[in-house]
């Protein structure tokens, strides 16, 4: 739209004809945009005001149906007939077979040896089907030992014994230099089944092994079947196959198939690093793509409180890989639920298409024998709603950029340089408002949050998910569209149709020069997510550039705005789907987020930015519609009723609907707590049902069942013990403050931790090396707290410096597989002058995870009294505590 357009006459569209009158007394706030009323410019010209009806109609059926095509193209596992290449029916009766002997922690007899023995037994079958064919197979069964650090969780050190991998190497017969590495993993977190994560992309790599053995033409390089037995206890196994293993040190790159979901289409979430060709295979062998950059980079910041093998490979191994994984459902991921009925015959499918189509084209790709000469460069690779994948080198994006940003500074520079001198005065000015816009709204929101918090409702949305866009979404809808149109009506102060079309026109180009912004800013910091707001510029610039004239003539017509909302169509449905993934991601996060994260907080903002940023582009019709006050009504009806059914209690978080169920986190540990002083002796000893939830409710909606567990019974953290003096699993007291303890019989294990000083002595370089021995269950975790003035200088684990100082704490997670010898492990502590106290706290604890030290009367009994909609996770624990 020209900004010297003369408005003698408009029709409001429906029924209304008026005149507008030129008003010499109009506000010059901020200005007219650089329009002329001079009425010898132009000749008469008929214009269209939108009504209101019709406005909201078409931005709703706009959304609704971007959200449809999003939602209808993740139910479209497979696309097109199988080729029949990749079994699923066959990789399914896998599946069945790992999960039937229910959950698989490492060293339970689950794990390794039924697991083990059936993977052995149909890996055989495979090598004897194909022995007369063109390639051999070759099995290892490795049992490492090792240690590193990782700077997960707030950062710790891991030490394992004797885990399980049993990698298949399968390649031509006469030999190879090169292999591709395929990773799953068949263990699982104790008292869940597995299916999703990981038993399921072991059952498809076993089927991917069956269809490449059979293959008639001998391959150029060979590949690596790893399937690993430890990756539930932070990634062990994949270290010591990386690390350890005769042939790791001829793989050239890898694949990673994990879980953060059950079921539903695998993503591509990282890539490299580095290696583009590995993306550019993806994108030219995968028969059912479904990809994402942004997944990586948001993943890669660790906003997501979750790892994978992948890191281990990257780091340890400094090679490059492809990390998929199953993201739906993530509500009973890690839970009882996760079963193998809940995963489609079409997603074990697609996922066999797709990893057997990559493996088949890297396995014949001349890229792998030197990898490292196509190393440099990263990649922009995203899907377009499951049926391509677009990719291409970032120093092409970052060009491709920087011209949708110059075009749009052009854009914007001629706008500026017309007569009238305004426009760059009034685009500052509404760009000012739509920025307060934001502010306003997001705090607005979060107030509201916070009284949801404070009534008590927190996570209402849990199982109910669109009542928190009924909730949260009408109300920063909804204070968006009042504050424009106050600023509308009694700011801008409009007096004429020429101010009306001004306004539309240059709210456009305030949402043009933001995106635009953040593309910029984006681009500079190197990132390839910039694609998204590149996407969000380049449409609707071009769109409104070919409608210039529709607009001029005509104003706000239907086919304007019909043709205006087509433009946008691309973007975004793109946008709409990340924000899909964006809610299918942290909505179940937030069940198993710890005590200390606001939900409400956290969902009310996502909402918030949501809608603010696809009400970008449609803030040009606030300005172009009549009225907004019945959408407003509308949107406050909405909002009032949302919010007394949730202050009523009617949306309750939580659902044991064995369909569709939305469980609530709860982990039991029956433990026996000893501590003892500097000179060894029993200082006190205890014992107790320890329960942690998961979540931000706490246990509010679990006491009227259980009316024990209350506040009466909240523990409180000791300083003056490692961890607070209980038994942590994993170094996560800080997202879970909130525990209760109840208390109940000592606990008995067969095999009880066995912890003894085997030496302490002075060493000449002025440290006390102190030496320990442990005997324990599969799972212990070992914390080590110097007291004030003392310091940990070297150690046995990682790579010998002590590492991870949790608020002066240290944290060592230990785990074995069968047959594992003592642990003996020492560190040395400097200590400038020997402490009244002691100069440090050595605590540890046992785990027992499986077999019938897992269970006692007392949990089992406390177990039945759990509602149906809760998943209590329960085991036997013990904390010994000493002095030195």
């Amino acid at each position: 739209m020209e900004s010297d357009t003369t408005v003698r006459r408009i029709k409001a569209f429906g029924t209304q004809n008026y005149v507008a009158q030129e008003n010499d007394g109009s506000r010059d706030r901020c200005g007219n945009n650089g329009y002329s009323d001079d009425p010898k410019r132009k000749p008469e010209v008929s214009l269209y005001l939108l009504r209101e009806g019709l406005a909201a109609s078409l931005v709703s059926v706009f959304i609704l149906v971007l959200w449809g095509l999003v939602h209808f193209s993740l139910q479209q596992l497979v696309i097109g007939k199988p080729t029949g290449d990749f079994n699923a029916v066959r990789a399914r009766r896998h599946l069945e077979q790992i999960t039937s002997v229910g959950p698989r922690p490492v060293g339970s007899p689950e794990n390794e040896v039924l697991t083990v023995g059936y993977l052995l037994e149909q890996i055989e079958k495979i090598r004897v089907e194909t022995a007369a064919g063109p390639h051999q197979l070759t099995v290892d069964v490795q049992r490492p030992t090792g240690t590193f650090s990782i700077d997960f969780l707030g950062g710790f050190t891991s030490f394992y014994d004797r885990v399980t991998n049993i990698a298949v190497r399968l390649e031509p017969k006469s030999g190879t230099h090169h292999l591709m590495l395929a990773n799953c993993h068949f263990d699982t977190v104790a008292n869940s089944p597995g299916a999703s994560d990981d038993a399921v992309s072991c059952a498809v790599m076993l089927e991917v092994l069956h269809s490449l053995a059979n293959q008639s033409t001998p391959f150029h390089h060979g590949v690596v079947f790893l399937f690993n037995g430890a990756e539930e206890n932070i990634l062990q196994a994949s270290h010591g196959f990386i690390t350890q293993h005769p042939w790791a040190k001829q793989v050239r790159a890898f694949i990673n198939l994990e879980a953060a979901g059950v079921g539903g289409k695998e993503v591509v979430f990282q890539t490299g690093p580095e290696n583009p060709w590995l993306v550019q295979a993806y994108v030219h062998a995968a028969k059912h793509p479904f990809a994402s950059v942004v997944g990586q980079e948001v993943f890669q910041s660790g906003i997501i409180p979750s790892d994978t093998d992948f890191r281990i490979y990257r780091d340890f191994g400094n090679i490059p890989g492809i990390d998929l994984a199953f993201i739906e459902n993530g509500f009973i991921y890690h839970t009882k639920y996760d079963t193998a009925d809940r995963i489609l015959t079409d997603s074990i499918q697609r996922a066999g298409d797709n990893i057997l189509a990559v493996l088949r084209y890297l396995v014949m790709s001349e890229k792998l024998a030197d990898s490292s000469e196509y190393r440099h460069g990263n990649m922009v690779f995203f899907d377009l709603l499951g049926v391509v994948v677009v990719a291409y080198p970032a120093r092409v994006g970052t060009i491709l950029n920087y011209m949708v940003a110059t075009a749009t500074f052009l854009y914007l520079a001629k706008k500026a340089s017309l007569p009238g001198g305004r426009y760059v005065r009034d685009l500052a000015c509404a760009t000012g408002v739509a920025v307060l816009s934001w502010f306003v709204t997001l705090l607005s929101v979060l107030i509201v949050a916070l009284i949801v918090t404070l009534l008590g409702r927190s996570m209402f949305w849990y199982t109910h998910f669109y009542a928190s866009i009924c909730l949260y979404g009408t109300a920063s809808t909804g204070k968006m569209i009042l504050i424009h149109t106050l600023a509308k009506n009694l700011y801008f102060g409009v007096t004429n149709i020429s101010t009306i079309y001004s306004l539309g026109d240059l709210f456009f180009d305030v949402s043009l020069f933001l995106w635009c912004c953040s593309l910029v800013w984006l681009t500079q910091q190197g990132l390839c997510s910039a694609y998204v707001p590149m996407l969000m510029v380049a449409f609707p610039l071009a769109t409104k550039l070919l409608l210039a004239k529709e607009f001029k003539h005509r104003g706000a017509s239907v086919k304007y705005s019909v043709l205006y909302l087509f433009g946008l169509a691309l973007p975004y449905v793109h946008f709409m789907f990340l924000i899909w993934v964006v809610f299918e991601i942290f909505t179940p996060i937030m069940g198993r987020s710890g005590t200390e994260i606001p939900p409400e907080v956290v969902l009310a903002s996502l909402v918030t930015l949501a809608t603010i940023f696809l009400s970008s582009f449609f803030l040009h019709f606030i300005y172009l519609v009549r009225s907004t006050k019945w959408i407003l009504a509308g949107l406050g009806s909405v909002f009032v009723v949302m919010f007394l059914l949730m202050s009523c209690g009617l949306l309750f978080p939580y659902s044991g609907d064995p369909d569709s169920p939305r469980p609530k986190r709860v982990f039991l540990q029956h433990t026996t707590r000893t501590f003892h002083n500097l000179q060894g002796q029993v200082e006190s000893r205890d014992s107790g049902l320890w329960i942690n939830s998961f979540d931000f409710t706490g246990m509010q909606h679990v006491t009227p069942h259980i009316p024990e567990i209350n506040e009466s019974v909240r523990t409180h953290c000791r300083e003056d013990r490692p961890f607070c003096g209980y038994p942590w699993f994993l170094p996560v007291k800080f997202l879970s403050k909130k525990n209760w303890y109840l208390p109940a019989p000592e606990v008995s294990p067969s095999s009880p931790v066995e912890f003894s000083l085997m030496s302490k002595e002075e060493t000449s370089w002025g440290t006390v090396k102190m030496t320990f021995s442990v005997k324990g269950p599969s799972h212990m975790s070992l914390y080590l707290m110097p007291h004030r003035g003392a310091s940990l200088s070297t150690w046995s684990f990682g790579d010998g410096t002590p590492q991870f100082d949790l608020s002066g704490e240290y944290f060592i997670f230990y785990s074995h597989g069968l047959d594992a010898p003592t642990w003996t492990f020492w560190f040395e502590i400097q200590v400038p002058h020997v402490a009244k106290g002691g100069m440090i706290s050595v605590a540890i604890s046992g785990h027992y995870f499986f077999g019938q030290n897992q269970r006692t009367a007392q949990l089992e009994e406390i177990l039945r009294r759990f509602p149906t909609w809760a998943f209590p996770s329960s085991w036997v624990s013990t904390y010994d505590m000493y002095r030195y």
